[in-house]
């Protein structure tokens, strides 16, 4: 499941109980979890445009091959045009994004950069409960340092904790967390 049914669940089980770990029709199953695919689009560009984007499918694939349970939200998927927006377009999907963060189990920081837009979504999504894991070589930012349950320098890193299990062990202990607290 990927953006559109990611945004309908969202959307259905409204803000409140969003961050709830309710369990699946038939009641044997956790509900799946949901991510946000952050990173940097336009750095500290001066002219419209974007940097690299690779790395997104690069994470999707690997989240999907190895936490196939996680739903995956990634901004520019929905959003390719997003540079030629009208101010109020632009806006509305800018704050919507920044809620999203607020709802998501697990938020993915690509930052080989700074991005201010990227530093956003992390403060939402760690002030909302959600594990926070930074792909970064920037580990003295105080935003990487200080919001990322884990820091990863690079894409092969976060790769080795994936397939190690570290990942998966790290949500499934933060989402035990929150239920003994009663939710987010």
């Amino acid at each position: 499941m990927m953006n559109d049914d990611l945004l309908r669940s969202e959307s259905a089980a409204g803000e409140a109980a969003s961050r709830e770990n309710v369990s699946s029709p038939t009641g044997n199953e956790p509900r799946r979890l949901r991510a946000f695919l952050a990173g940097v689009m336009q750095g500290s560009m001066v002219e419209k445009g974007l940097v690299a984007q690779d790395y997104r499918q690069s994470i999707k694939a690997l989240l999907q091959e190895h936490l196939p349970e996680v739903d995956v939200y990634d901004p520019l998927a929905d959003h390719k045009n997003s540079l030629d927006y009208d101010r109020r377009t632009g806006r509305e999907v800018f704050f919507h994004h920044n809620r999203l963060c607020q709802t998501v189990d697990l938020l993915i920081a690509f930052l080989p950069q700074a991005s201010m837009g990227t530093a956003i979504e992390m403060w939402e999504a760690y002030q909302h409960g959600a594990v926070v894991i930074s792909i970064s070589p920037m580990r003295h930012n105080w935003v990487v340092k200080f919001l990322s349950h884990r820091i990863y320098p690079d894409l092969e890193s976060f790769k080795l904790a994936l397939r190690s299990g570290e990942i998966k062990q790290l949500v499934c202990r933060r989402q035990q967390e929150t239920d003994v607290r009663g939710g987010g």
